[in-house]
Formats: structure tokens, sequence, C-alpha cells
């Protein structure tokens, strides 16, 4: 059975009770229930292993990451959260030299979609830096000006210069 199914049961049981706790006037329980309640349907929305990869990788802890990583079925995943599954696979992967398969899974998490623009910029300039080493420089240049179109707030400027200095020298 899957998991969501699972999580979205408990998470409209403690709803409903919550609301029962209010209707009998029980605002104490209700309220702190309610704390309760917006952490289950939290984890129904994300999932409980990708937030620990994020947080394996924010310490650059790539090794415990990839462990995090293999415990997670993408199916059981929403559209979302199985681009960013196969964003942060393809940034691990990246780590041990894994071009091909970096590649394939950076390209897989654009096509599921993510959600925040710098995001995708990061993923085209990793593409960008995995066809330079491939010696494809118009290929890495397209992708080097896909970075640059949804990098608009300037989070990845500087690697965009030197990935673009690395193609320039090809």
């Amino acid at each position: 059975m899957d998991t969501r199914i699972i999580k979205s049961i408990i998470a409209a049981a403690a709803i409903a009770f919550n609301t029962y706790l209010f209707v009998l006037g029980r605002w104490g329980w209700g309220i702190t229930l309610l704390i309760v309640t917006a952490i289950l349907v939290l984890i129904v929305f994300r999932s409980t292993r990708m937030i620990m990869v994020f947080y394996q990788m924010r310490l650059q802890r790539m090794d415990k990451a990839k462990v995090w990583l293999n415990r997670i079925n993408p199916e059981h995943l929403w559209a979302k959260q199985k681009g960013y599954y196969y964003f942060l696979l393809g940034s691990a992967d990246i780590q041990t030299n894994s071009l091909s398969q970096s590649e394939k899974n950076f390209r897989t998490a654009l096509q599921y979609g993510l959600r925040l623009d710098h995001d995708k910029a990061a993923a085209y300039l990793n593409l960008a830096v995995i066809s330079a080493n491939r010696r494809k420089k118009r290929e890495a240049i397209t992708l080097l000006n896909e970075a640059k179109k949804y990098d608009s707030k300037g989070y990845l400027k500087n690697d965009i210069k030197q990935v673009s200095k690395m193609v320039n020298g090809l």
C-alpha cells in the first residue's frame, strides 16, 4: 500500500478529531492538537526522507545523503518531489564523477519539474558543466544561456561566470 494514502488518512483523522475538539469547546486541547495536525499535514506533502537528504547535503555529507536517497522509492513521491529527488540524485552522482548517470538524473529532474527558478538554473548549470567536460561546446553554451535565464536573482552569478570561462576555453 502506498504510504501517501496512509499518511493522508492519518492527517484527515487528525483534522476531524481537531474539529471535534473545537466543536466540544475544548479550546486548549484543540489548539495543542492543531500544531500536531499541521505537522501531520506537512508530512503528507513532504517526504521525511527527502528532508533528511536536504539536511545531509546542507552539511556536505554526501555519503549519508546518498544512503538516504537510496532509501527513497521515487514511485511513492508526488510529481514535484520526483523532480527534486532526481535533482538531488544528480547532485550526488556528480560528486562521484558519474557524469552519464548525473546527466540523465538532471534531465529527468527538469522533465518532472522543479518549483524554484534557481533550482532550474542549477540543473542547467550542472548540465552545462557535464557538456563542457564532454567537449560539446554548443550544447554547453545553450545550457548556460538557459541557466542565465532562470537565475534572475543572481544566486549563481559567480558559478555561471566560471563555467562560461571554462566553456570559452574549449
